[in-house]
């Protein structure tokens, strides 16, 4: 056998053991969006019906639940919370990756402390001042909180983005008169974009996916996504349809986003790793 035949049966093999492995890891995903489509009947029967009438009876019944109300509020926390990482997690890298201030390794240390405490721990002081300020069930409670959640590892992200940035631009856009935000408009921003994408989309499933700050500091108003799926589960037991019509509903507007925002998550997080 020939060194070219042989180097093509190693890529085949390769190639089909990913597909394995990347369809076992899509399988939950498949199975969650084909019992959307099925009724409760359908849904409960073992074995799985894998041959069914599809029907978009359970979604018309997730809808007809209030789930619009729920995702909206998910919209909501999760636009304006990442929005605000971004806004003070951009300046917070530059500081510390390009114009490193003093103690820069105090306040990474510090940043990267605020994410060892359990949010177990937090819950009790959080809701007492969320009630002392009258925001218990409401959106921007999440705004704040989810803001606090995200920020430090953006900040970690995006240095390491920063520092990717060839010290010899800066000093050009320098020399050629740019003030700093000029600087950062025109000559950082640009090159560190796919790095900003891929933490901002990290903050976004983050912030999308989150449950307990939500189920304990929201009710009927201000609930999410997350707490909206906790109502299928009852004392008579799970309704396998509802619930995997509610999940995929739940799940879409990320999948969606990530679809489209893949390339630049890739290179976002693949930034440095080859010199």
């Amino acid at each position: 056998m020939s060194v070219a035949t042989t180097n093509r049966l190693g890529k085949s093999a390769l190639t089909g053991i990913t597909w394995v492995i990347a369809i076992l890891f899509v399988f939950p995903v498949i199975w969650m969006a084909l019992t959307a489509f099925k009724q409760e009947s359908d849904a409960a029967t073992d074995p799985p019906k894998l041959f069914f009438t599809p029907s978009l009876e359970q979604i018309g019944g997730i809808i007809d639940r209030g789930f619009l109300p729920y995702l909206g509020n998910s919209a909501f926390v999760t636009v304006l919370s990442t929005l605000a990482v971004l806004a003070l997690g951009v300046p917070a890298a530059y500081a510390l990756s390009l114009a490193p201030v003093k103690n820069t390794s105090n306040a990474l240390g510090f940043f990267l402390s605020t994410k060892m405490l359990p949010v177990v721990a937090a819950i009790i002081p959080l809701y007492v001042i969320s009630q002392n300020l009258a925001l218990l069930d409401n959106v921007w409670a999440l705004v704040v909180l989810y803001t606090a959640m995200n920020l430090p590892l953006a900040i970690w992200m995006m240095r390491s983005f920063f520092l990717e940035v060839p010290k010899e631009m800066i000093e050009a856009g320098r020399i050629d008169g740019a003030n700093l935000p000029t600087l950062l408009r025109k000559v950082i921003l640009p090159v560190v974009a796919p790095g900003i994408a891929a933490t901002a989309l990290i903050c976004v499933i983050f912030s999308w996916t989150e449950f307990f700050y939500a189920v304990n500091l929201t009710a009927a108003r201000a609930g999410t996504v997350p707490v909206f799926l906790v109502g299928f589960i009852t004392s008579e037991g799970l309704y396998w349809a509802q619930l995997s019509a509610a999940a995929l509903m739940a799940s879409l507007p990320v999948m969606i986003i990530g679809w489209f925002a893949q390339n630049h998550l890739v290179r976002g997080l693949s930034m440095g790793a080859v010199k």
